[in-house]
């Protein structure tokens, strides 16, 4: 082993998981959800995480996301505040099964899953779970 080798095998040790290999865990890797900021757009940063979180306070747009990486993946929880009948529009990069955005529920306080993959730059494949409800 030359003397660069062993510096870094000593290193990826030290540091655990690196970019530019594969790696094989064997715990799960758990991330946050991240709030987004309620507006009339919302700006959703794919850079900062694979998971969000907004609550609707009016009718509102889900902007095409900056920064999305070829093969993420993750989920958005969509969630209408204790008024409801709030919509929600989808940017153009956000393509969903027969070309159309999709009708969210809204029922106060009712709760939507929008799970995404980037497929391109400008191309977020999407499907939506609606109004997901706990098991009683």
């Amino acid at each position: 082993m030359t003397t660069r080798a062993r510096y870094l095998a000593s290193y990826h040790a030290s540091v655990g998981a690196v970019t530019n290999e594969t790696q094989t865990f064997s715990t799960a890797q758990v991330g946050a959800v991240t709030v987004l900021t309620d507006a009339v757009n919302i700006s959703t940063n794919l850079a900062l995480n694979n998971n969000f979180q907004i609550t609707l306070g009016g009718n509102r747009t889900l902007d095409n996301p900056t920064n999305p990486g070829i093969s993420q993946s993750g989920s958005i929880f969509i969630i209408q505040d204790g008024t409801g009948s709030r919509t929600l529009s989808f940017g153009t990069d956000w393509k969903f099964a027969a070309g159309a955005g999709p009708t969210i529920s809204t029922a106060a306080n009712a709760i939507d899953r929008l799970d995404y993959i980037v497929q391109t730059a400008t191309a977020i494949q999407s499907v939506i779970t609606l109004d997901i409800k706990t098991i009683v």
